[in-house]
């Protein structure tokens, strides 16, 4: 971080002359100077460098608003201003608030300024830098050598392999060298949370607007565990999401709890609906404890928020309402909803703690802010035993932590700080309003048919949408006034085939076609259901990035009016089985797809699949100790009626629990077997369109078996 952009009119002898000087000073200290033509392309120079670490303006002639402008953008960026000595007073109390430092034009001061330049640039990179990242920095700049384990030698140990010397090189020396030994103690412990980390999760804590933070560095799938394993002691009974994510079925695996579960919604499309305002209520909670099986009044819940879909809940009205000691909201794929007032009263940290109750909140740092893999945090508010809690985060912890993980962790809260992490933030809303807008546009234009967008009609305030009773367009039935909200970062593209009322048209685009045609051309989709396809416009996304999704969009229109053969439209789906998909034309592809879908009438499948829930005989946990003993065995997936299920089943997508361990399809829950039969069939007639069932294992003849409960 060594760039300084300059803007000083040229013309005047007595400001040349110290400017020159002042810029040969400046690059003899290893600083570049770039220089902008005037305010406008000086903010420009701002807004698209993220290494500048200081501006130089000329006070006399630049816009009054400039210094108002560049605090704007980044309240921590110095600015030096150069002045005659008459005019600097007539600074405000308003500028004199902004980060500025004045000088006066003279011959002779230049190394003096360079040396004052070089000790702010410094304060700036100190105040930017996050407590326990300066730390890690100290440490690697230091150079100190360890006698500890190999890898945690600076990559000396990679050095002496062949093969490791060119994995040291790919990965770079600082990698290594910051991937250090919990013996250094200058460095603290995650585990004790004393020292830097201490100072990390406290500066977290400041960022995210919780009462206490942890730093976890193996998933929120850990994160969950850990709040689960402290709130929940064994024989007590929890509510919990029935679309929760997998860690939280494990969860109940490992801990001897009973769960009652908050029955979401879901519409024909597949996309995962809200919890109802019905289900958070004490009456609903008292009549499902008393026909659970060894209930009590729960002592904890969790709720998924948002869902995987981009749908948030009116947290206060939760918070309020939901009669536990405890609340988890599960926020892995939200953690930015602190930098944006349009999220304030959705979030689990939003507001002020609740009087009697905790409010937990885990969040993957790595998901949608910028942090390493397994960067996550726990957020609390409300007061808890923390050396308790503490005995549970260090069961689930590392004894070796990876300390670039936890620096990632840190650093992704610092850059969220001040108004360039509001910033960051609402360029992401922005900019996917602006490309929901512009398929909207192409659909309108078009003569035929293009992608549609799953969202109001009005979508010109940038805020969380809510999902009115009265409007068709979310496809949800019974839907409750003021409980959820579309996050817009969250995009949902519709492909043609099923209508807005939820019925099948005679010819549609199956998403999984439109998911693989852009994979082939280097686009990852985060979700494909049925027709539909997810994006998150997270804060990675440029604009080239989005145009160029667009341009794939406009060209698979194209190949699909031209029906292209498959062996063109989609050649890795071809390579992998060419005998099948050899002259097959991609209408045919999608024709035969969607006339399975119809066969099996998926909307009304979809709404009576999570209709009824599986019968519960025993719980996760007691499902888990059998199989451990090994009293389970395997069945096909067509014999599962009656018979109690020992691992959970899961389809990819979503990727939320349809059968959960310890629980027996019956006649009137066979809609879910139905579910899962369709969609093995669709993988046995095509080739490449399997779907991912954890739970259910393929066999060498095509067909699917589970693991279920030995009886008798």
């Amino acid at each position: 971080m060594n760039i300084i952009v300059e803007l000083i009119e040229a013309g005047a002898y007595y400001k040349d002359a110290p400017i020159h000087d002042l810029n040969n000073a400046l690059k003899g200290r290893g600083f570049e100077v770039v220089f902008a033509s005037d305010a406008e392309d000086l903010m420009r120079i701002v807004e698209n460098n993220a290494r500048l670490c200081g501006v130089i303006i000329d006070w006399d002639t630049c816009p009054k608003d400039l210094c108002q402008r560049i605090h704007a953008f980044n309240d921590f960026l110095p600015v030096y201003a150069f002045s005659n000595s008459d005019d600097v007073t007539d600074a405000s109390m308003e500028d004199l608030k902004f980060n500025v430092e004045f000088f006066e034009y003279g011959l002779s001061c230049a190394e003096d300024i360079a040396l004052t330049i070089s000790q702010k640039t410094q304060e700036y990179v100190d105040a930017i830098t996050p407590p326990l990242t300066r730390a890690l920095f100290r440490f690697v700049d230091q150079g100190k050598y360890t006698f500890c384990t190999p890898g945690h030698m600076s990559g000396t140990a990679f050095q002496r392999s062949p093969i490791g010397t060119i994995f040291y090189d790919f990965f770079g020396a600082n990698t290594f060298k910051s991937d250090i030994s919990v013996s250094v103690g200058e460095l603290g412990s995650l585990l004790d949370h004393s020292g830097p980390h201490a100072e990390a999760e406290k500066f977290i804590a400041e960022t995210f607007n919780a009462e206490r933070s942890y730093i976890v560095t193996n998933g929120t799938s850990t994160a969950n565990k850990i709040v689960g394993l402290y709130s929940a002691p064994s024989g007590s009974t929890i509510m919990i999401d029935r679309n929760c994510h997998k860690s939280l079925t494990h969860l109940m695996m490992m801990s001897n709890v009973t769960p009652i579960y908050l029955r979401p919604t879901r519409n024909a499309y597949g996309i995962l609906g809200g919890i109802p305002r019905k289900e958070f209520m004490p009456e609903t909670i008292a009549g499902r404890v008393e026909k659970t099986p060894n209930a009590t009044w729960p002592v904890h819940a969790v709720v998924t928020n948002s869902t995987y879909d981009g749908l948030f809940y009116n947290t206060d009205f939760i918070k309020r309402t939901l009669d536990v000691k405890s609340i988890h909201f599960d926020s892995a794929w939200v953690p930015y909803t602190n930098f944006s007032p349009i999220y304030k009263g959705k979030c689990g940290m939003s507001g002020d703690a609740v009087p009697g109750k905790v409010i937990y909140e885990t969040q993957s740092t790595h998901k949608l802010l910028a942090a390493f893999s397994q960067a996550s945090m726990i957020h609390v508010k409300g007061e808890i035993n923390e050396a308790t809690f503490n005995e549970a985060f260090m069961m689930h912890t590392s004894t070796s932590p990876m300390y670039p993980i936890v620096a990632s962790t840190e650093t992704a809260a610092a850059m969220m700080r001040g108004n360039v992490g509001r910033r960051l933030i609402d360029e992401s809303i922005e900019r996917a309003i602006r490309f929901r807008k512009e398929v909207k546009r192409l659909h309108a234009e078009t003569d035929s048919w293009f992608f549609d967008v799953w969202q109001p009609e009005n979508i010109d305030e940038k805020a969380c949408w809510e999902l009115k009773p009265e409007d068709a367009w979310h496809g949800f039935k019974n839907i409750d006034g003021d409980h959820m909200f579309l996050d817009p970062i969250k995009v949902t593209l519709l492909t043609p085939g099923m209508n807005k009322d939820g019925t099948l048209s005679e010819r549609g685009i199956p998403a999984s076609i439109v998911s693989k045609y852009l994979d082939d051309r280097g686009i990852i989709v985060e979700k494909t259901g049925p027709y539909n396809l997810l994006f998150l416009f997270s804060m990675g996304i440029d604009n080239t990035k989005a145009m160029g999704l667009l341009r794939a969009l406009c060209d698979f229109r194209r190949d699909y009016d031209r029906n292209l053969e498959v062996k063109r439209a989609l050649p890795s789906l071809y390579a992998a089985n060419p005998a099948f998909y050899e002259g097959m034309r991609i209408q045919e592809l999608a024709q035969g797809i969607h006339a399975l879908i119809r066969e099996h009438n998926l909307p009304e499948l979809m709404f009576k699949a999570f209709d009824v829930l599986p019968d519960m005989v025993m719980t996760p946990y007691a499902a888990f100790q059998k199989e451990l003993v090994g009293e389970v065995e395997e069945v096909r997936i067509e014999e599962m009626i009656g018979k109690i299920n020992a691992n959970m089943i899961l389809p990819y997508p979503p990727g939320v629990p349809l059968v959960m361990p310890g629980e027996m399809l019956t006649e009137e829950s066979r809609p879910v077997l139905d579910f899962l039969l369709m969609l093995c069939e669709i993988g046995a007639h095509f080739p490449g369109f399997e779907t991912d069932i954890h739970g259910a294992y393929r066999q060498p003849d095509g067909g699917y078996t589970v693991k279920v409960i030995r009886q008798g």
